[in-house]
């Protein structure tokens, strides 16, 4: 075990920034020092939006030369720190009591299969810019071991929500879906998420469908719907993942490039639903807890059910947004102890494996 601070508990800041690109979550979570029925507190806990700058860059990453990749991942780590500074200066958390920020980064390049995984933010410029260890490249070490190095969530899903429902479901840019059968764990990634339905509403001129309901004014293409729905990832077992090279290689070339905004938000929120209670029931999944931002997309939840007879748990708004930023704390904390992290059952890894790279402030 490595011990940064002798005490009783462990204070981690969780950091987490998905996929969909809609801010930084910042959580401060502890842990008590105990191996067994691990529990939380969530101290506090807020989003920052990522500055415009950043944000161009990022959503054009594909664009960018690698020394400008490299230039990204140090203003990620600058943006991070402040925003973690900013964070406990408005809590009153001394800096001296938080015992590591765990981050996950913000995932650019997901190519498993060649052998690599990319999250930007740097640690060492987080750690140095904080005073406070830095864990990070939490996907790194099960990539090498074979694995998808995602999902992650599943083992915090079952050590710390394990009582609120038989399965999880996160939605964020992509949605994955998490559960436990007779001791063995499984997770993947499902189907697009949040990342195609922003797109099309951006069209519009809106940041998102709010409560979907510019797609629940609209009728879906059932000829598209039916494209969709036959893509081959969806035939392929698991373990697998998705990202957003997947997106822009297989998935928005079957999407006809002159079908309204209005009537793709309608087809692709009709296809994540049908996908989703799909996986549920051939799971024979009698529950199920949506946490991440589709969770608040009434329309989305609504067609889920209607093609789903299981009971659908929406927990408190700070499970939904936080969630998956409480979880990387606690990947972090079982770093600290030098316990298995990434779940091999999960993302066909050889074998389990504890994942992440410390960095010292100095």
């Amino acid at each position: 075990m490595i011990n940064l601070h002798s005490t009783e508990e462990k204070r981690i800041i969780g950091l987490m920034s998905g996929t969909s690109l809609d801010g930084l979550d910042i959580a401060c979570v502890v842990f008590p020092n105990e191996a067994k029925n691990p529990r939380f507190t969530l101290e506090h806990a807020e989003t920052v939006p990522l500055p415009q700058d950043l944000l161009l860059e990022l959503e054009t990453i594909e664009d960018l030369s690698a020394r400008l990749v490299f230039q990204l991942n140090q203003k990620l780590g600058l943006f991070y720190a402040k925003s973690v500074t900013s964070f406990l200066d408005k809590y009153s958390i001394p800096f001296g009591n938080v015992d590591a920020i765990a981050s996950h980064g913000q995932t650019v390049f997901h190519q498993p299969v060649q052998g690599f995984t990319v999250q930007l933010g740097c640690g060492a410029t987080l750690a140095y810019h904080t005073g406070i260890p830095v864990i990070n490249n939490f996907r790194s070490l099960d990539v090498a071991a074979g694995g998808q190095g995602a999902p992650l969530v599943p083992l915090g899903d079952s050590m710390l929500f394990g009582n609120e429902a038989a399965s999880f479901l996160n939605i964020g840019g992509f949605t994955n879906l998490s559960f436990c059968d007779n001791g063995t764990h499984t997770a993947f990634d499902v189907s697009p998420g949040n990342l195609p339905l922003n797109r099309y509403a951006q069209l519009l001129g809106k940041g998102y469908d709010e409560n979907g309901l510019i797609a629940a004014a609209s009728t879906p293409d059932n000829a598209l719907l039916s494209k969709l729905n036959t893509l081959p990832f969806y035939a392929v077992s698991g373990p697998k993942s998705l990202g957003s090279e997947w997106l822009h290689d297989v998935f928005y070339p079957c999407i006809p490039p002159d079908i309204a905004p209005e009537i793709a938000l309608a087809t692709l929120t009709e296809h994540i639903a049908m996908q989703l209670a799909a996986v549920l029931k051939y799971n024979a999944l009698p529950s199920v807890m949506v946490t991440g931002g589709g969770a608040l997309n009434q329309h989305l939840m609504e067609r889920l059910k209607a093609h789903y007879s299981g009971k659908v748990v929406i927990p408190s708004n700070e499970w939904v947004h936080f969630k998956e930023a409480i979880i990387f704390a606690f990947l972090g904390y079982r770093f600290l102890r030098r316990e298995f992290n990434c779940l091999a059952s999960v993302t066909g890894a050889s074998k389990n494996v504890c994942g992440g790279t410390l960095h010292y402030p100095e």
